[in-house]
């Protein structure tokens, strides 16, 4: 049985998760009913912030809307997101470059799970020349990434 809900999923590692990011949810917010931030894992790969601090944070970020969910998967993400009764996936570009990757992904998601539609969101300008990477290097080093999230970050101790 489908829902007539429109679930959408913005899947990502969010090792941070930024201020762009936060920017993306609050501009797809309007067009759907629930929006769930999918925090992927991968065991193989050791994750800077701790998933409940993200999972709390995020979460923190939007309780105001009542329309954002926020989980941590493991896996597939198309197979997450038909889990979850999404038949769209968020995806944050920065670039040309990040379409040019995230493109075939979303032709295999598809492959997986046909009903699934990927919409692809420029980031805002102001947003556009940072990644979770480039946060997540500067907080390594110690130096203060607060203007790059929108919760506060635990104090990084050497």
């Amino acid at each position: 049985m489908t829902s007539d809900k429109r679930i959408a999923v913005f899947p990502g590692s969010f090792d941070p998760f930024t201020c762009g990011h936060e920017d993306i949810v609050r501009r797809v917010l309007p067009l759907f009913d629930e929006v769930v931030i999918a925090i992927g894992t991968n065991s193989k790969k050791k994750r800077e912030f701790d998933l409940d601090f993200l999972k709390n944070g995020i979460t923190g970020c939007f309780a105001e809307s009542g329309k954002v969910r926020v989980m941590v998967y493991e896996g597939l993400t198309a197979l997450f997101a038909k889990e979850v009764g999404a038949r769209f996936l968020i995806r944050g570009l920065r670039n040309t470059t990040d379409f040019e990757y995230e493109n075939p992904i979303s032709e295999a998601n598809k492959h997986i799970y046909p009903e699934l539609e990927t919409i692809f969101l420029f980031t805002s300008p102001q947003f556009a020349y940072y990644s979770s990477s480039i946060v997540r290097e500067l907080y390594k080093f110690g130096l203060d990434v607060q203007k790059f999230v929108p919760f506060k970050m635990p104090e990084k101790t050497h």
